[in-house]
């Protein structure tokens, strides 16, 4: 594995935090999860009500290949033990609000006194400064905030994305940040505070329509568009088309192009008109041009031209997609007796995908194992149970106090 002999010890709930170390324990790190007694808010709320043997599907998403270590923060043996922990571990990665860490005495001032090498990666809302830090944040407030809203639909229809887009990008530059900072901890010896959020997460998504209107600030009218186009930056066909059967998305291409595929005299006869300035005429002439078009025969006219198209699909379509099938991209597994299908590791190394080898379906599912590693005692481990410094299920609970 990529990271083996990496360990991370993890403060995260909710997406973003677990996402980043999701990533990072699919690439091997040692991903240690460290968990109230009742557990984190991941494993009692699941979109659609999805629970897979008891076990939300929100957990399921995000928390594959890491093990859960529950303890009581509160107390100071807890926090002793989780300071060993840290003490023997690479990176610590957590997604609390701001102030969380610091009253619970572990912030990244706290911890480099004790480690100087530790990496300390926080993914915040807002930032670490400024009028918002200490609010709220929350995938779909970020994506309003960030403009992300108002430029997917029109103004009087703005469009959130349908996923938590945010926060799983968030995770993702989280990931990238503290895999930078360990490999600068192996060169030189030296911690790094990363420092991710939200807010820059949600704005680093629209990279390419912020440097566009802010190195040209053409006014919000730009925004004002016709129906089937997605962008308010992109030329003409570049948007979604109903066709008799279907939708499709019609990309950038070639108007004079399209009007041979589709051999339309009233596209041929705008195709002079310039692709940007004149873009509404020209995707409602396209919307008109492909609504009685089929699917099988579309795609046969515009293979035949090379015009770039693609098919709206939904989630079942994506389920018998050969494409989706050929790529790997499902997994499925065992969680109490029920399938769950679990979306694998995006990326792919020397063609493999990176294997599923643990699963930590209950809070404190390795608690015992950890301590064990630690040096602690069975008599220590038991004591620890016992006087409720730590949790785990209660079959390990009850084969310690036999």
């Amino acid at each position: 594995m990529l990271l083996q002999g990496m360990k991370i010890v993890s403060f995260c709930h909710f997406l973003q935090g677990p996402a980043a170390t999701q990533y990072l324990a699919d690439m091997g790190a040692d991903v240690i999860k460290i968990e109230p007694a009742k557990g984190p808010f991941e494993r009692s709320w699941s979109g659609a009500k999805v629970f897979v043997g008891g076990v939300s599907g929100f957990f399921l998403a995000a928390n594959r290949n890491k093990r859960s270590f529950s303890v009581d923060l509160k107390s100071a043996e807890g926090k002793e033990l989780v300071l060993k922990l840290i003490d023997q571990a690479d990176a610590v990665v957590e997604n609390f609000r701001t102030g969380v860490m610091e009253k619970l005495g572990l912030s990244y001032e706290d911890l480099k006194k004790r480690k100087p090498d530790i990496i300390f990666a926080s993914g915040t809302g807002w930032g670490l400064n400024g009028p918002m830090v200490g609010r709220t944040a929350q995938d779909l407030i970020i994506q309003a905030r960030s403009g992300f809203i108002s430029a997917t639909g029109p103004h009087d229809r703005p469009t959130a994305a349908g996923c938590a887009i945010v926060d799983q990008h968030g995770g993702a530059l989280l990931a990238m940040g503290v895999l930078a900072a360990y490999i600068k901890k192996l060169k030189t010896g030296k911690g790094t505070h990363v420092q991710g959020s939200l807010l820059n997460s949600g704005l680093d998504l629209q990279t390419e329509p912020l440097t566009n209107y802010m190195s040209s600030r053409p006014g919000t009218e730009a925004f004002d568009r016709q129906e089937n186009l997605i962008t308010w930056f992109h030329e003409a066909p570049t948007g979604v088309y109903r066709i008799a059967d279907a939708q499709v998305v019609i990309p950038t291409n070639d108007i004079a192009n399209v009007a041979e595929a589709l051999g339309s005299d009233a596209l041929r006869a705008l195709q002079h008109l310039d692709r940007y300035d004149d873009r509404d005429v020209l995707a409602a002439a396209v919307a008109e041009a492909v609504r009685s078009w089929t699917y099988e025969d579309l795609s046969k006219a515009f293979d035949a031209r090379g015009v770039w198209y693609g098919i709206v699909q939904d989630y079942e379509a994506v389920a018998a997609d050969p494409q989706i099938a050929a790529n790997n991209v499902f997994r499925e597994v065992e969680v109490n007796g029920k399938t769950a299908t679990l979306v694998n590791h995006p990326l792919r190394y020397d063609g493999q995908v990176p294997e599923l080898h643990t699963l930590s379906t209950e809070v404190g599912s390795h608690t015992s194992e950890i301590l064990h590693e630690m040096g602690l005692s069975d008599a220590e481990v038991q004591s620890l149970f016992a006087k409720k410094i730590v949790s785990g299920p209660a079959d390990v609970v009850g084969a310690l106090a036999e």
